[in-house]
């Protein structure tokens, strides 16, 4: 019988969630505003794709998902912290339906001690960026309670904690850059294939990490290059791909209200995605002007975001998108062939239709 991939889904998350809710962790943020922000999207129903493929990938290959829970919940801390710095380098008002950390404190410190606009943007930002370091400092705690609490090989423990805080880390920061680089390059300068590496930097890595970690803690090993490891690695990684060209897609023709975030604020920020790429280059003049007029400029209108989509969808850019979407599953499903049969190896396979069939 087939299991049901979002029961198990969020059976994983209420794992993760209730681990997070434990007494000791709130014990630790002893100011309001500490613990507020840095509980904000934690509490606020995160999907959990990270941490149900590491548990998954462990399952897979024969490993005792209880075993590999700290890692799975450091994880989605890791991925917590980067989603708050984001929203700060986007400039997103809203994540998950509500303000994001640095909104939600702006106005808080308003209410709560009266400062004024500027003092309060600027209060704002500032816990956003202290929440950012405790999760992140949280995030490698808990990879320490794999030795701690599950008693896993520290060998395995110490090569995963390097390799996040290290190689994970730096590449996340270095699709970032990148990000924000290529918004100022001039239309044109930019082919597919680099688009598509900045992504995988920003997303796929840390998608990679998750599948390897679940792998590694299940076989007990921390050698990155076992044959099963590797084969997960290259899995999950490739479905990173696919999720970000799917969240592009949703960035830009998906319900508000079901994302959570604002949808348009690609177009806004300028974002050279492949969608706004391939639809450049199918753009006759006057098209390509269109665009061009609209992307980056932070004071467009609604009005002009919907004309602007509206076009890029008729020049086939988010067509193009989905069967990328699309091919980098079936590229990622090649690799589980090795992996043997098993309810994990199913719902690893759902896990990969569910990155680009998702609609949140």
């Amino acid at each position: 019988m087939k299991v049901s991939f979002r029961e198990e889904l969020d059976k994983r998350a209420k794992l993760v969630q209730d681990y997070l809710q434990q007494d000791e962790y709130h014990r630790r943020f002893v100011l309001p505003h500490q613990h507020d922000s840095v509980y904000s999207y934690i509490t606020s129903g995160g999907k959990c794709l990270r941490p149900a493929v590491l548990l998954f990938s462990c399952g897979a290959v024969g490993g005792d998902e209880d075993k590999a829970l700290p890692a799975a919940v450091g994880i989605e801390v890791f991925h917590t912290w980067t989603l708050v710095n984001d929203d700060i380098i986007d400039r997103d008002d809203k994540r998950r339906g509500k303000p994001s950390v640095h909104t939600q404190f702006s106005r808080r410190v308003k209410e709560e001690f009266g400062y004024e606009a500027g003092e309060a943007q600027h209060y704002g930002l500032s816990i956003a960026i202290l929440a950012g370091d405790i999760q992140h400092g949280w995030a490698l705690s808990l990879f320490c309670e794999l030795y701690h609490k599950k008693h896993i090989n520290p060998d395995t423990v110490l090569y995963l904690i390097s390799e996040l805080d290290n190689k994970v880390l730096n590449t996340i920061v270095e699709g970032e850059i990148l990000d924000i680089q290529y918004s100022k390059f001039p239309l044109g300068a930019l082919d597919e294939k680099i688009i598509t590496d900045m992504l995988w930097k920003k997303t796929g890595a840390l998608y990679e990490f998750a599948g390897r970690a679940g792998a590694m803690i299940g076989l007990e090993v921390s050698d990155p290059d076992h044959e099963l490891v590797r084969a997960i690695s290259q899995f999950v990684s490739n479905c990173g791909i696919a999720f970000q060209l799917q969240d592009d897609i949703l960035g830009l023709i998906g319900d508000e209200k079901m994302l959570g975030k604002p949808v348009g604020s690609d177009i806004k920020e300028g974002k050279m995605t492949t969608i706004v790429h391939y639809s450049l280059s199918q753009a006759d003049e006057g098209q390509r002007e269109s665009i061009a007029k609209v992307l980056g400029d932070k004071s467009t209108t609604p009005e002009e975001i919907e004309r602007t989509t509206s076009l890029i969808r008729d020049l086939g850019g988010v067509e193009h998108t989905k069967k990328s979407a699309r091919s980098y599953i079936e590229k990622a499903l090649s690799y589980l062939e090795i992996i043997p049969e098993s309810k994990y190896k199913d719902l690893l396979h759902q896990w990969a239709d569910f990155m680009i069939s998702r609609e949140f």
